[in-house]
């Protein structure tokens, strides 16, 4: 998949050359629609060369030859595309990208000047690290997810096994002295347990802030007692980037723990969108950091003050040549991009008709 700092780099390469850019749905994998996402792009060629033939313009041969490496790449799939969508770009004569991607996409084919970016800009949303702890007072299992992938990084066992205090040599019963007792196995087995508890809880939480570093997602999962323990260790921001189920269990199958880090992480991305979008009105309302609407945006797009540029999903359907304008700026100075959806992306509709931005700084007037 391509990184932010890859969209940036084709965005800036190729802008001046005639691109063409395929965006291909295939999250319905449903039998009786197999084959039917290669009529959509049939149909999507077929448009552009009736707009080529209409318009009279000259390059319909580089069309023809960036459509051919466009279809070479996709002759290997039949039934259904790989993943949940399938992007790829093409000039007329090479190959620049194509690949499936992990999150479902619109479809789309432009022949134009540049790139198509602004829809990848969901798919930029799997580059930060998804980190699932499943836990309780003895183990703790540690997975990865990222582009899709899941991987089990780490096994923490505890040291404290019960059975092993039979050979303990603690008396168990009270000494003869009035006011003193002996600890019987079964308090030393307690004791050692708890404390090999407290060890696994650290060990767990120094492996987490590690990789997850200051963007990474946190997944907490198993006994409530546990998942506190472990949450209680992170640190104030690390906290703001986990979200505990206490509905997982330490035995799930590699296949449950995927659904759940995926849900669990679009459940957090949605809710620090949520924090964000309420930051940036506030400021905007208040003439400080956040910009509203596009005109104002734009502006500090231009002059290099947006850390972070907000589109609502709609507006980039709505407005594909301008959302793409507005993400290469952004991409080119450095600021991140987020995509909102769902409640995000309706409230930024009714904010900021569907663009607002949180400013690195204020120009004073």
């Amino acid at each position: 998949m391509l990184t932010r700092d890859d969209l940036a780099r084709l965005h800036r390469e190729w802008q001046e050359t005639k691109v063409l850019s395929v965006y291909l749905d295939g999250s319905n994998h449903d039998f009786a629609e197999r084959g039917v996402w290669r009529k959509r792009f049939e149909r999507a060629l077929a448009d552009l060369r009736k707009s080529l033939e209409s318009s009279g313009a000259g390059d319909s041969g580089d069309f023809e030859a960036a459509a051919k490496r466009i279809e070479g790449q996709l002759s290997q799939y039949e039934q259904f595309l790989p993943g949940r969508a399938w992007v790829g770009f093409a000039t007329g004569d090479r190959l620049i990208y194509g690949e499936a991607v992990p999150v479902p996409m619109p479809d789309l084919a432009r022949w134009d000047a540049g790139i198509r970016i602004a829809p990848y800009v969901r798919a930029l949303k799997q580059e930060r690290l998804v980190v699932t702890v499943l836990v309780d007072s003895r183990k703790a299992r540690i997975f990865e997810y990222a582009d899709g992938i899941l991987t089990e990084r780490e096994d923490l066992l505890s040291d404290a096994v019960l059975e092993d205090f039979a050979s303990i040599n603690i008396s168990k019963r009270a000494t003869g002295y009035t006011g003193v007792r002996g600890k019987t196995g079964t308090d030393a087995a307690q004791w050692s347990q708890e404390n090999e508890s407290e060890r696994l809880v650290k060990r767990v939480h120094q492996v987490v802030a590690d990789r997850t570093g200051t963007t990474g997602f946190v997944v907490v999962g198993g006994l409530p007692e546990a998942i506190a323990s472990t949450v209680n260790q992170f640190s104030p921001s690390l906290r703001e980037r986990t979200v505990e189920r206490p509905s997982a269990f330490l035995a799930m199958s590699d296949a449950e723990v995927r659904e759940l880090t995926s849900e669990a992480a679009s459940a957090v991305h949605q809710s620090m969108q949520a924090a964000m979008l309420d930051e940036v009105v506030n400021h905007a309302m208040a003439g400080g950091k956040g910009a509203l609407g596009a005109r104002d945006v734009e502006l500090a797009l231009t002059e290099g003050r947006v850390d972070t540029l907000l589109l609502s999903r709609s507006y980039i359907v709505a407005n594909p040549d301008y959302a793409d304008r507005l993400v290469g700026i952004a991409l080119e100075g450095g600021a991140e991009v987020e995509e909102l959806s769902l409640e995000g992306a309706a409230r930024l509709d009714a904010e900021g008709h569907g663009v607002a931005a949180r400013l690195r700084y204020v120009v004073k007037s």
